[in-house]
């Protein structure tokens, strides 16, 4: 693969972790594409939650599948929600037909991604033993992978924004993070519209048309100092890899007042009343930016948001794959991420991350980061969180 690691090289030079980057970015690419022709289904299928299952799977097992071959089934372990026991049983025969067939339709592009398919279809035998390598249980020792296959299954289903997210932890360490977010737009601008608008207007405008210009995938190394995004690669635009990337940097702003800040969009696992309290109490003036889970570490990444913050309710636990790939390329783009005791995220225990001080918090600079966590302070004990 050296001819075909011009884009990530660009970014990471000779330094380690450079192979592994590239094949990661290279299988969220895919695994971006293999979502989208998921979610165009279920749009057709009222809703169908069982094609966001058979989209998770096909992206644990396709992933799976390009890692194993890319540094050797021996040395891939994946850390994930769901294990391949569930998929083998007896009553999800029907859902197993469904993710053999998305995963073989997805390998089968394998080389407009640069990469080299199987040599024959893979059968439900095959499938399974990929998915098996989701068998990580994470921890202070080794090497693992972090996969979150479809974040947002809200997103997913509304035909709105979702993300996968990839991140190799060593020893505890996040040191690579790959965020492809299929419906993210890349445009600044186009962040206050629902994809429903997109929808109408793709219909309307030109099949040539940039107007919308959705889709793209960020990543970056620990310690390289940089973040990079590539817009989603297409087949039918790019005969050849690799899709172009240019460098992203966070926002300079660090006045509050300034300030842009970014809000889940599921209320289950979020409390608005309080940041937007702490936001009007402190001087944070601008309006809220919805965003779906992880999206919200592309806002920040690139610039369009300078603040998140996120409060974990009472006995909820995060898991390490809905943040340890945001976390490295926030802070690789100039970023802070901590809790709210502005201590780091620790990615070594495990499934969950263990010891967060009420919740989590994502900051363009650590001026503004000093002075949110601040803010928090002042304002906890009235909270009722």
């Amino acid at each position: 693969m050296e001819d075909q690691r011009e884009l990530v090289v660009s970014s990471a030079g000779q330094d380690t972790y450079a192979r592994e980057l590239d094949v990661a970015v290279r299988a969220v690419q895919m695994a971006c594409s293999l979502c989208q022709k998921v979610q165009d289904t279920s749009l057709h299928s009222k809703g169908d939650t069982s094609l966001v299952t058979v989209a998770g799977w096909s992206v644990q097992a396709t992933v799976s599948w390009i890692l194993c071959e890319s540094f050797g089934r021996r040395n891939v372990s994946i850390l994930t929600e769901e294990d391949v026991q569930s998929l083998s049983k007896a009553d999800a025969t029907g859902v197993l037909d469904a993710v053999v067939k998305t995963v073989n339709d997805c390998l089968t592009e394998a080389p407009h991604f640069g990469l080299k398919g199987p040599e024959r279809p893979l059968g439900s035998s095959d499938v399974l033993e990929a998915i098996s390598h989701c068998n990580s249980i994470g921890g202070p020792t080794g090497r693992f992978w972090a996969l979150g296959p479809v974040d947002s299954m809200f997103g997913f289903e509304q035909g709105d924004r979702y993300a996968v997210s990839l991140a190799l932890i060593e020893d505890g360490e996040v040191v690579l993070g790959v965020l492809g977010c299929p419906n993210y737009p890349m445009k600044k601008e186009w962040l206050t519209y629902q994809h429903r608008y997109h929808r109408i207007l793709s219909k309307l405008a030109p099949a040539t048309s940039e107007s919308w210009d959705k889709g793209c995938v960020i990543y970056a190394r620990k310690g390289s100092g940089e973040a990079w995004i590539q817009p989603l690669h297409q087949k039918n635009k790019l005969l050849t890899w690799p899709n172009p990337a240019i460098p992203v940097q966070v926002s300079l702003i660090d006045n509050p007042a300034l300030a842009t800040f970014c809000d889940p969009v599921e209320k289950p696992n979020s409390t608005h009343s309080f940041t937007a309290g702490l936001a009007h109490s402190h001087g944070l003036r601008k309006q809220l930016l919805r965003v779906y889970n992880m999206a919200k570490y592309v806002a920040i990444a690139r610039g369009d948001a300078e603040i998140f913050m996120k409060f974990t309710r009472t006995g909820n636990k995060e898991k390490i794959w809905d943040h340890a790939a945001g976390v490295v390329i926030i802070e690789e783009a100039g970023g802070v991420v901590t809790d709210t005791g502005g201590t780091p995220l620790d990615f070594s225990k495990g499934m969950f991350i263990e010891g967060v001080d009420r919740g989590i918090i994502a900051c363009a600079g650590a001026k503004l980061h000093e002075e949110i966590i601040n803010a928090i302070d002042a304002s906890w004990n009235s909270s009722n969180l």
